[in-house]
């Protein structure tokens, strides 16, 4: 798609980027790009699965049909891993780079994948990699809430230079217009983007006792969560699986640990589930890969919060 038309042909440097698509653009998509094209910052809050990233290539289109630079930034290295196998395999591997904290490709590419971090280290220096860029793609920016890491994705948006153009990317912003309105106050033009549409639906599932079992009694689409009974009422308990609030009952309850031990007992074999989860979570881990197999629910993504794990 790197030598897709150029607006000269289809009179927009969009019409030139969707020639190269295989698919329609959504309304979203084309009103973020569209705003992108006008010369504005954007953010766009959008459900997972609906094609947000569209927007950040079409910044990385942008950029590389102007000559000038793109930044890609994202929080979770396999993001960063597969936004710069992504971008690679479409504009040609020699113009995407990579830079984490212990990776460093083609760090002088005409578009660069990045953790956040490293942008803001970079903002700080004073680099001359930051010449010629005009668009930074900012992948899960509802990270800027994040307790212990946010600080880094609010210094960017600060001290980006003027001229710089932010795409901010996230399917988790539930105050959307007020977080557009901040970044209007910073980064000027600002257009807020919002999808509600989610064509991937999103069911919730427990194991429980070596089974797989649906959270509630019929599938409940995420979208009908909050909708009419309430989210609070969904997960009180009317629609919750049964047999799932069985076993649940079951492991709350065991006849003959009751009486002045009572607490005591319960602490005792909280500790003592613990451990044993603890010392069974590495075979239990590929048992779930398996069951999830055997009922059809791959391919799967699974995290595991420990470098030894």
């Amino acid at each position: 798609m790197g030598n897709a038309p150029g607006p000269g042909q289809h009179g927009s440097w969009l019409e030139g980027f969707r020639a190269g698509l295989g698919f329609e653009l959504d309304r979203f998509q084309a009103d973020a790009c569209s705003a992108l094209e006008a010369g504005q910052s954007v953010l766009v809050a959008a459900p997972t699965g609906s094609g947000k990233t569209v927007v950040g290539e079409f910044a990385v289109y942008l950029a590389l049909q102007r000559g000038l630079k793109t930044f890609y930034t994202t929080p979770i290295k396999a993001l960063s891993n597969q936004k710069f196998s992504d971008l690679g395999g479409r504009y040609g591997s020699g113009r995407v780079g990579l830079l984490t904290g212990d990776t460093a490709v083609r760090a002088d590419a005409d578009a660069v994948v990045m953790s956040t971090e490293v942008l803001r280290n970079m903002l700080y220096a004073g680099t001359a990699a930051l010449d010629g860029l005009a668009y930074v793609v900012m992948d899960e920016v509802h990270y800027l809430a994040d307790p212990l890491r946010g600080a880094a994705w609010e210094e960017v948006i600060i001290n980006l230079p003027a001229q710089v153009q932010v795409v901010g990317l996230s399917a988790t912003v539930s105050n959307a217009e007020e977080f557009g309105a901040w970044l209007q106050s910073l980064r000027g033009g600002t257009a807020v983007v919002v999808s509600e549409h989610r064509p991937v639906p999103l069911r919730q599932h427990v194991m429980a006792g070596g089974e797989i079992l649906d959270l509630f009694a019929a599938p409940v689409a995420f979208d009908e969560l909050g909708q009419g009974t309430g989210t609070d009422a969904v997960l009180a308990g009317h629609r919750v699986n049964p047999h799932l609030l069985a076993l649940a009952g079951a492991a709350a309850y065991r006849p003959g640990e009751g009486g002045p031990e009572q607490g005591r007992g319960r602490t005792r074999r909280f500790e003592r589930d613990r451990a044993a989860r603890h010392g069974r979570s590495g075979r239990a881990r590929p048992q779930l890969i398996q069951r999830l197999g055997r009922q059809g629910l791959l391919p799967a993504i699974t995290f595991i919060f420990s470098r030894a794990g």
